[in-house]
């Protein structure tokens, strides 16, 4: 099945081919007749070219699916909401460019593409369409292999201002200017859990902004998004955050008998309809604590490894093990696959390649001493689900004997490839990433050695 498209296809809907003033009076023109109003466009924009007749009418008919993909028309070609606001604008192209920028960034990903960017500019990484793709993948957002949708999207932000020049260099003042708000809240909303996101929209929803009980609220959230509160600890997980964040505002009731539930308050932050469609555009993204490591050099990433909290150091090697992948030009599809996807189990990043043959890897991060037989037993298992070529284990430990033995065994009678890297080769790779190659090409020498045909 095909997947289908995190961002809007604009094939033929660019600023370098068509007008959108005029493309927008073509669908006021023929409203509701999408014949009609392909054939305008078609006769518009690509009648010069130099194609057969059936290729022009594919090129109009592109233009008419990139409208409807941004919003603008519906399937008959008539102008939508946006379209009528948009057409309304069109004596003034500077507003009716920054609108449609609006409606990009908000509802389009386009902020995910935004902060994509600046993550990679941070982490040092060369930003260019092969990365970029690899970068969004990351973050969950996906497009077809070969797609031109973030170039387009980046050409119609480029009309307001918010990218400059050729290139992939954002215009900071012009970004905040067309969002109306600072972009760096839509980091400081990627940070927050799942839970605090899953508690602001609660609040949101409810549409007032008089004080209404905590604990009602996550009632609400629970029930809406499937996300489970602590009952005892909401303010130190929940609320605190997200009054330091200036989302919300605190009161501790005192009447009564028994302890009674914080009120909470939604401030003039909140309340803009731009914060709401933020958290929408952040749903289902890569756990926050890893994208935070994603944007930070690999030095801070070992020194986060180093951390006395498991859990910062886990997350740490995670984002270690997903930068070595990136590194051997793999694929990113997944991270984190939870018990009622993996049957039981979980697994931490899953990669894909389609180089020469197509081959999926499954990765798994122990910040242990030591792997076991156990551990590399319940990565073999998972691989029937996952349907997996490679495994990769990664390990700021050693690997023990058992594990090793278990794994040979394995590469002996079946068709997989076991990749292990203890704590030495990280400390090698950390010091000179290209030592990456010769960990597993050591590797796959051995599974090599283990899996020789006896002709």
């Amino acid at each position: 099945m095909i997947r289908r498209s995190d961002l809007p296809f604009g094939s033929e809907f660019s600023p370098s081919q068509i007008r959108l003033t005029e493309v927008l009076e073509f669908a006021v023109n023929h409203d509701g007749d999408w014949r009609a109003f392909e054939e305008a466009v078609r006769s518009a924009y690509f009648d010069g070219h130099r194609t057969s007749a059936k290729n022009r009418a594919k090129l109009a008919n592109n233009t008419k699916l990139g409208m409807i993909a941004y919003g603008i028309i519906d399937r008959d070609a008539a102008l939508t909401e946006l379209g009528t606001q948009l057409h309304d604008l069109a004596e003034d192209e500077d507003a009716l460019h920054d609108r449609l920028a609006k409606h990009i960034l908000l509802n389009l990903h386009g902020m995910t593409l935004i902060q994509c960017i600046r993550d990679m500019v941070a982490a040092g990484e060369p930003v260019n369409l092969t990365t970029l793709r690899e970068g969004l993948a990351a973050r969950g957002i996906h497009y077809p292999s070969g797609g031109k949708h973030p170039s387009i999207m980046r050409l119609w932000l480029a009309k307001a201002g918010v990218f400059v020049g050729r290139r992939w260099r954002i215009d900071e003042r012009r970004a905040e200017e067309v969002l109306g708000i600072n972009p760096d809240e839509f980091v400081v909303l990627g940070d927050l859990s799942v839970e605090q996101r899953a508690f602001l929209k609660a609040l949101a929803n409810t549409g007032t902004t008089e004080p209404q009980p905590a604990n009602a609220i996550a009632r609400l959230a629970a029930a809406t998004y499937g996300v489970k509160f602590p009952e005892k600890s909401l303010p130190k997980l929940v609320l605190n955050n997200l009054e330091n964040a200036g989302y919300i505002t605190t009161e501790k009731t005192t009447r009564g008998r028994g302890a009674k539930p914080f009120q909470v308050t939604p401030t003039e932050k909140l309340a803009t309809d731009v914060i709401e469609s933020l958290l929408e555009q952040l749903s289902g993204q890569t756990d926050p604590k890893l994208m935070a490591l994603l944007r930070t050099p690999l030095s801070s990433i070992l020194s986060e490894m180093q951390s006395r909290n498991r859990y910062t150091a886990g997350l740490a090697l995670e984002a270690l093990a997903f930068k070595i992948m990136r590194l051997l030009d793999m694929t990113y599809i997944a991270t984190r696959l939870r018990a009622n996807q993996t049957g039981g189990a979980e697994v931490d990043l899953i990669f894909e390649s389609a180089r020469l043959v197509f081959s999926r890897w499954q990765v798994q991060c122990k910040n242990t001493a030591r792997v076991s037989l156990d551990d590399v037993a319940k990565e073999v298992g998972l691989t029937h689900f996952l349907r997996s070529n490679v495994i990769v284990i990664v390990t700021t430990g050693q690997i023990g004997g058992e594990a090793r033995r278990y794994a040979n065994r394995i590469m002996d009678v079946s068709n997989l490839a076991i990749v292990m890297l203890d704590g030495e080769d990280l400390g090698a790779i950390s010091e000179r990433p290209a030592e990456i190659l010769r960990a597993f090409q050591r590797e796959a020498r051995h599974a090599m050695n283990l899996k020789k045909l006896d002709l």
